[in-house]
């Protein structure tokens, strides 16, 4: 019997969609079948492949009244929201609109006797891997700059959100992007890691958890194939002393909790300067009793399911434990808590970085909160885990945040907000959280490869 790839909907429990999976011969002939293409694509100026890709966004666009709906029957996100769209489109119109500058030649010298420069020329075949909690958004990351970059992409979301894919590449073959430089496979993780093994692809990007990044780099072990990763993440929150408070309990409160917790760069754990702690829990308790738990397709509904049940039993395991180690939980069970993938928003104060709620990425609606004398202890607990990928500041004072940010160890720093992804700038992570680098200038970077010229003009 073929092996098929589920979406159980977070909303009932049911089977929403199934696929069955490539077998690797069906998956080296996708791979064969994107090398084959990319030479011609490459070819092509690099103004009319961002333009077909703008084109490929416009008509996803043209979808969303469909997509929306179906991410929450996928994934739980609430239809309120209105779905990704925005975003997808902010990133991939972005990467268009650099591309010409970001791709053009580095020129070193040009002389009477020498012309040298630096070209930057696409790896050939990128494979991308996306996840489910922003299967849109994070799939363009990569997607649109390959493709502008003259690469050919297959590409592989994660089960959860199993349509996606599909979606994103019928649009884009709409609008005249060739069937095989955008590819959506279903596969397997055997058959995904043979196939990197075997170097079917010349570039790998993979979002998603800790251990499916070690899995991609095992698999690309000694085949010297790039592999960039976006893995797990436990983002700090600092309260300095001057903060406006109301605007860094709705800042970060939001940022805990939006898509039930389960974003990337979502805040994981607060630290508040002691002389605004008190105020800053009894804020933030009434910020998170004002949420609607429920069914992700009713309107009035402000947080929805978490993606999956088990998803969902990791952080009531980890809340469970601080509560049993001494940690007070102040939101009390809603209505809706099924105890499977509805889950009711917790905040937790009297927790330590003894707790697993501290340390370990939680991925749902749940954040710690604890106090701090000063910035050196706040820099000290920020640091103290394995992850970074973002970190929030609040404080009126650009200089102080930028001093204290100096010392934070992260992907991206912000002051004043949380939570976000500006495409301008370079969407990296260090540690546990995997390497590489996403969107800006040095999202091209990543997907190409330098080649360089040094052209002698006479024999003399």
């Amino acid at each position: 019997m073929t092996d098929t790839l589920k979406c159980i909907s977070p909303i009932d429990g049911s089977v929403f969609a199934e696929r069955p999976v490539l077998s690797v011969e069906e998956g080296r002939a996708a791979a064969g079948r994107a090398r084959a293409a990319q030479a011609d694509w490459a070819a092509r100026p690099i103004r009319e492949r961002a333009d077909l890709v703008l084109k490929g966004i416009a008509a996803v666009g043209e979808m969303n009244d469909e997509i929306v709906p179906e991410l929450a029957r996928m994934m739980g996100r609430p239809v309120r929201y209105g779905g990704e769209f925005g975003g997808f489109e902010e990133r991939g119109s972005y990467m268009a609109q650099i591309a010409e500058e970001a791709l053009a030649d580095i020129e070193v010298g040009d002389d009477d006797q020498f012309r040298r420069y630096i070209r930057r020329l696409p790896w050939g075949v990128a494979f991308v891997v996306a996840p489910w909690n922003y299967p849109w958004m994070t799939a363009i990351n990569t997607v649109a700059p390959a493709l502008i970059a003259g690469n050919t992409v297959v590409l592989k979301h994660a089960t959860q959100t199993l349509l996606v894919g599909e979606r994103m590449a019928r649009a884009f073959h709409s609008v005249g992007i060739p069937e095989d430089v955008l590819q959506n496979v279903f596969l397997s993780h055997d058959t995904t890691n043979t196939l990197i093994g075997e170097r079917a692809f010349d570039f790998v990007n993979f979002t998603g958890s800790v251990g499916g990044g070690q899995a991609m780099e095992r698999a690309a072990a000694g085949t010297f194939v790039p592999v960039a990763t976006e893995l797990g993440g436990k983002d700090p929150g600092y309260v300095m002393d001057d903060a406006d408070l109301d605007a860094a309990v709705n800042g970060l409160m939001d940022g805990a909790m939006f898509n039930a917790g389960q974003c990337c760069c979502g805040i994981e754990r607060i630290y508040v300067h002691e002389s605004l702690y008190d105020s800053f829990v009894e804020k933030a308790v009434a910020w998170v009793n004002e949420l609607t738990l429920g069914n992700p397709l009713d309107e009035a509904t402000s947080i929805g399911p978490m993606a999956n049940v088990r998803f969902a039993q990791v952080v009531r395991d980890q809340v469970e434990k601080a509560v049993a180690a001494g940690a007070t939980a102040h939101i009390a069970t809603m209505p809706a808590d099924d105890g499977g993938a509805y889950l009711t928003p917790q905040i937790l104060t009297g927790v330590t970085h003894d707790m697993d709620v501290m340390r370990e990425e939680s991925f749902g609606p749940v954040v710690g909160i604890m106090p701090v004398k000063d910035d050196d202890e706040a820099v000290a607990l920020m640091n103290d885990c394995k992850f970074g990928l973002t970190a929030s500041l609040w404080t009126r004072d650009v200089e102080r945040a930028a001093r204290v940010g100096d010392r934070v160890e992260t992907g991206t720093l912000f002051m004043n907000r949380a939570d976000y992804l500006d495409p301008a700038l370079c969407w990296t992570g260090c540690k546990d959280t995997g390497r590489g680098a996403g969107l800006s200038v040095l999202g091209f970077h990543a997907l190409t490869r330098p080649k360089s010229y040094h052209l002698k003009k006479t024999t003399a």
